[in-house]
C-alpha cells in the first residue's frame, strides 16, 4: 500500500469538503442533490459519514482478519441479507445529521476524523494492511467481496469522490463549486 498516496487523498478530500461547505449558500445546501433523496447538506453529511464509520470498519477487519475466512464470509452474507434495514438506517442517519448539524460543525468533525485516520494509518504495519475479511458488497458500491485493511483505508475517499459528483451546489447540477 502506498501510505503517502492515501494520506494525500484524505487531505484532498478534507480540503474539498471545506471548499464545498465554505462556498455553499443556504439555498445551495437546501437544494436536492442529483440522484439521491437528500439535500446537498444531507449529502455532505453522508460524505463525512463515510469517514466517521472507519473506526468500526477498521475494527471489523482487525477482528475478522484473524479468524478463518469462513467466519467473515458468513458474517458478510448475514449483513448482505440485512441490506434493506441498513439502507433505511443509512438514509435516516444522513438525513438527521445533515438536517441538524451545522456546516461549521461538520467541517470540524471532518478535520478531526482525517487527523485520526492519518495517525492510525501511520501506525499500521504491512502485515496489518494485508489482513482482510469478506464484506457485505451489497451495502456500498465500493465494498468488495473481500477487502484488506488497505482497501478499507481507500474506501471513504472513493465514497466521497462518488457522492461529490451528485452535489448540485451553485450551478444547479454539475457538482462543481
Amino acid at each position: 500500500m502506498d501510505k503517502p498516496a492515501v494520506h494525500d487523498d484524505m487531505e484532498r478530500a478534507r480540503a474539498a469538503f471545506h471548499q464545498l461547505v465554505d462556498g455553499a449558500t443556504k439555498a445551495d445546501l437546501l437544494r436536492l442533490s442529483d440522484g439521491t433523496r437528500w439535500t446537498n447538506k444531507q449529502l455532505l453529511f453522508h460524505m463525512l459519514l463515510g469517514y466517521l464509520i472507519m473506526r468500526a470498519l477498521l475494527t471489523l477487519v482487525r477482528v475478522f482478519g484473524r479468524l478463518p475466512a469462513g467466519v467473515s464470509r458468513a458474517y458478510a452474507r448475514l449483513l448482505n441479507a440485512a441490506t434493506a434495514p441498513f439502507d433505511v438506517v443509512n438514509f435516516a442517519g444522513s438525513w438527521l445529521g445533515g438536517t441538524f448539524l451545522g456546516c461549521e460543525r461538520m467541517a470540524v468533525m471532518f478535520d478531526r476524523v482525517i487527523a485520526k485516520l492519518h495517525h492510525r494509518l501511520d501506525a499500521e504495519t504491512n502485515a496489518d494492511l494485508a489482513r482482510g475479511m469478506h464484506y457485505p458488497a451489497r451495502w456500498d458500491p465500493f465494498f468488495q467481496d473481500f477487502m484488506t485493511l488497505a482497501d478499507v483505508y481507500r474506501f471513504p475517499t472513493q465514497h466521497f469522490d462518488f457522492h461529490r459528483r451528485q452535489l448540485t451546489l451553485h450551478d444547479g447540477g454539475s457538482g462543481q463549486v
